[in-house]
């Protein structure tokens, strides 16, 4: 079972990807996941990207292609993985499936989280952070129990700069430049999208659903 998980800013995928990853049993790799851990292993392909990626560069798609090709080869992708954050360029997906046609691997199910830009603003706009701990909370969603004060230390709460509004538009806005071609590449027919503006329990279970449907009622049954 091979899982690519596509989402913008703010639409619940790191609490999908772990369920995902406990529900049937695979690692959930990001792409900082992947480049940390080559970087701690002092691989020559993570000193480039360190190296690169202290500098405020780019990391190139043969550096981020190399890393994913070691990450998947460990032990623990055996029975399955899910990706997030990659592939993040249409040659990066097509190099991506040149690689699991070449290990003899199945073909990736891509699943994709979709959410208004309306509803999305509205969560972000919403969050705070403890000034102190930060520890994140959102007035729509998770609110804490004092308005304006950590539940854990009682610090006072702060709306980062990242989640103003126009700046929140911005990066929706780049999330749809990179991610659309990558998603257009894959086609509708390859694409399991899932309304991700419901309830997260909702979303999970229309989630599995469309893992399910990708790859047998019975997957992940013991």
């Amino acid at each position: 079972m091979i899982l690519l998980l596509f989402g913008p800013p703010g639409c619940g995928k790191g609490t999908q990807a772990a369920y995902l990853s406990e529900r049937f049993h695979i690692p959930a790799i990001s792409t900082g996941e992947m480049f940390r851990a080559e970087c701690k292993a002092g691989t020559p392909l993570g000193k480039m990207a360190c190296s690169i990626l202290a500098k405020g560069g780019l990391v190139d798609d043969s550096i981020v292609n190399g890393i994913v090709a070691n990450r998947i080869a460990r032990s623990d992708c055996a029975g399955g993985f899910l990706l997030d954050g990659y592939p993040r360029t249409v040659p990066q997906a097509q190099w991506f499936s040149a690689l699991l046609r070449d290990r003899g691997l199945p073909a990736p199910a891509v699943i994709h989280l979709h959410v208004p830009d309306a509803a999305l603003v509205a969560r972000l706009t919403a969050r705070r952070q403890c000034s102190q701990c930060g520890h994140i909370y959102n007035r729509l969603s998770q609110p804490s129990h004092v308005d304006g004060r950590c539940d854990l230390d009682g610090a006072p709460l702060i709306k980062r700069a990242d989640d103003d509004e126009s700046v929140i538009r911005d990066r929706l806005r780049a999330y749809r430049e990179l991610t659309g071609p990558i998603l257009d590449w894959y086609g509708e027919s390859g694409i399991h999208t899932v309304d991700g503006s419901a309830s997260p329990e909702e979303v999970k279970r229309a989630v599995e659903r469309a893992v399910r449907a990708a790859f047998g009622q019975h997957v992940g049954v013991a």
